[in-house]
């Protein structure tokens, strides 16, 4: 008799242990999953924080942020014209009453 009143307890017990490890490793799987992404992701400067995400910016030498910008302008010069501006200089249009030619500058060689 005191057997048969034991069993239930035993089965309840053993499912709250199986629940237990269930959660457990549910739980270590989650946190794994969860340093390895905010490892990957302070790798590219995100970074999250209690406030939220906060995004880095990659440093830039001022030499390398130099030579792009003076490369978009080179370029931009190059490509452009200026059909209704008349230089009294040289011609816009890229008709050389000179008969000349002009070498376009290289944006950017090292």
């Amino acid at each position: 008799m005191a057997r048969a009143s034991l069993l239930p307890l035993v089965i309840l017990l053993v499912v709250i242990a199986v629940l237990a490890v269930v959660g457990f490793i549910v739980y270590s799987i989650v946190q794994d999953v969860t340093n390895t992404t905010r490892e990957k992701m302070e790798k590219r400067n995100v970074m999250f924080t209690k406030d939220g995400m906060t995004v880095g910016v990659k440093e830039l030498k001022e030499e390398d942020y130099v030579d792009r910008s003076q490369s978009i302008l080179v370029n931009m010069w190059n490509h452009s014209s200026f059909p209704a501006y008349k230089s009294r200089l040289w011609n816009m249009a890229g008709k050389s009453e000179d008969k000349e030619t002009v070498e376009k500058r290289r944006p950017y060689s090292q």
